[in-house]
């Protein structure tokens, strides 16, 4: 417990307890204390800091979405908040009957749900890169989730998929999906950089992100673009450059002769 979560406990104390909460009343509040405001908010949407910071700027367009932003238009800040239907999951959670278990289930989402919230993101995005793969190499002709040989043939390292296989990699893929929970930026520059000393000069490593969160932290994105500018990533792909990738593998299918 910290002083800004104590405030925000005592601001929630102060919202009428069977409602209803209007917008304007939401208003009231952000005026008020709008950075304490901000956390109640997103307690009510239930959603992480980073997942409420791009899902109000993917309403709001470009720019930050701070106490500047919401002062300078009030109204769309206003308009983008309601879109996330805010007044009603307040609403709704004032003016639930509550059972002794659904404590228990708010612990039980924020330990373990948090972390299977952010594997399971992680494992779509894995997903969809190897149904690219195999529409390249087909079945056999890979493997996922492995640990490949390194260049020493002394010691191995993770990786989400060597072609055609861990014991003679000719190209590695890392993937890393980003949102509120899951792999941490920090975390993916220590895997990306085990791969890089481990991987063989002439296998090539591809990263594929979908980037949803990086521009909140772009000094750890330009240490991953330097990573590819020197070569150590030979490319760094995302979702929208899903067929980019299908032609290199392709390409690369024929250069090595897989």
């Amino acid at each position: 417990m910290d002083s800004h979560a104590e405030e925000v406990i005592l601001l929630l104390k102060t919202i009428p307890s069977r409602g209803p909460v209007t917008l304007s009343e939401v208003a009231a509040l952000l005026d008020s204390d709008f950075p304490t405001a901000i956390s109640a908010m997103r307690l009510f949407l239930d959603c992480s800091k980073d997942e409420f910071q791009m899902s109000m700027k993917a309403i709001l367009g470009p720019g930050g979405i701070g106490v500047k932003r919401y002062q300078t238009n009030r109204a769309a800040f206003l308009d983008a908040l309601e879109s996330l239907a805010l007044t009603e999951k307040i609403n709704a959670t004032l003016n639930r009957e509550l059972h002794w278990s659904d404590v228990l289930v708010e612990r039980l989402k924020g330990g373990r749900g948090s972390a299977i919230k952010g594997q399971q993101r992680g494992r779509s995005l894995e997903d969809f890169v190897e149904i690219l793969i195999q529409s390249v190499f087909g079945d056999d002709d890979y493997e996922s989730r492995c640990r490949f040989l390194g260049a020493s043939k002394l010691s191995t390292e993770k990786a989400d998929f060597a072609i055609p296989g861990s014991q003679d990699p000719h190209i590695l893929i890392e993937v890393k999906a980003y949102g509120a929970t899951g792999s941490k930026q920090t975390d993916v520059l220590g895997d990306i950089s085990r791969i890089v000393e481990q991987k063989r000069d002439d296998t090539v490593f591809f990263l594929f992100t979908d980037g949803i969160s990086w521009r909140e932290r772009p000094n750890d994105l330009r240490k991953l673009i330097d990573l590819q500018n020197r070569g150590s990533i030979q490319k760094i792909y995302t979702k929208a450059m899903a067929d980019e990738l299908k032609e290199d593998l392709t390409s690369l299918k024929s250069s090595f002769g897989l």
